[in-house]
């Protein structure tokens, strides 16, 4: 295994990090994929057909179920969830599951679909709570070609958890998300030290494809680069299903590109005596956020449909 930072271990390809039946499996309590220095994140996705099942064992980890495409059924601590989920990510909010630590899971869909399950290595014990679509907040970040939509349904504000933070970030094509550049990776004065795993799905825009009779291979792009003497060195192609890991650093932008929108689930958490996401921007690019009081939101969102 290479062992300097632009080793391929930050980027993982769909079906690069398999386990029973999982085709994203990293960083949870039973993860085959060996990641060094990994600790404080987890994720796993499914496909599930129609009528199938897939389980989670209790462990000492929190965990949060969000449905990507389909509806699913979830049982966990004795009790039974119908959440009501989504055609793709990017028909709006789905319902979401957070099941508290040392609790068994079970999921299946009586149509079929795919459904991510973020983790958290925790101690504390909360509660069980299924988050309806109508209850999470939907935020439009940024504006003009830095506009996104982010679904804040495991942040501080909105769900009690021990650590981890969850939302998930919807871009149009040609924006750029995750911008400016901005790190996560130390424990100081308005700066929290948090891992964090970017999990992509791409869409070629609504109707182009169609017209064109072509046959797109829906792309994206993210960076990550050094903040300190720790180098680290991503600029990484993504494609429905692929991974990005930060353990550290710089990241942004998370770039959709044009004829392409860009959706990604990001599963942040770390081991500072408070769950909060507090961020450096990259001085060379902070400057950019200032524009924004001048500029629209893009009028492509919201996406609901």
């Amino acid at each position: 295994m290479p062992t300097d930072s632009s080793r391929p271990e930050w980027v993982y390809p769909k079906d690069s990090a398999v386990q029973e039946g999982w085709f994203v499996s990293l960083g949870g309590h039973d993860s085959t994929a060996e990641i060094p220095g990994w600790a404080h994140t987890g994720l796993r996705v499914a496909d599930l057909a129609p009528g199938e099942q897939i389980r989670l064992a209790a462990a000492e980890e929190e965990r949060i179920v969000v449905p990507l495409a389909g509806s699913f059924t979830a049982v966990t601590g004795g009790a039974r969830y119908d959440l009501t989920g989504r055609p793709s990510v990017f028909a709006g909010a789905t319902d979401v599951l957070y099941t508290g630590i040392q609790q068994d899971l079970t999921l299946s869909s009586e149509t079929g679909g795919r459904v991510a399950v973020a983790s958290a290595p925790a101690r504390a014990s909360y509660p069980a709570r299924h988050i309806t679509r109508q209850e999470v907040p939907v935020e439009l970040r940024g504006a003009g070609n830095c506009s996104r939509q982010v679904h804040n349904f495991g942040t501080p504000a909105t769900l009690e958890a021990d650590r981890f933070i969850v939302c998930e970030v919807l871009t149009p094509a040609g924006n750029w998300s995750s911008y400016p550049p901005h790190k996560h990776d130390e424990e100081k004065d308005g700066e929290s030290a948090l891992e964090e795993i970017y999990y992509f799905e791409i869409r070629a825009v609504s109707g182009v494809a169609a017209a064109e009779q072509s046959e797109p291979d829906p792309v994206g792009y993210q960076r990550v680069y050094s903040s300190d003497d720790r180098p680290i060195d991503v600029a990484a192609e993504v494609h429905s299903g692929d991974v990005v890991l930060v353990p550290y650093g710089w990241h942004g932008p998370a770039m959709a590109a044009p004829g392409y929108d860009l959706y990604y689930l990001n599963v942040m958490a770390g081991a500072g005596r408070v769950r909060e996401w507090l961020i450096s921007d990259d001085p060379h690019h902070g400057w950019i956020r200032r524009t924004w009081d001048e500029l629209a939101v893009d009028p492509r969102l919201p996406f609901t449909d």
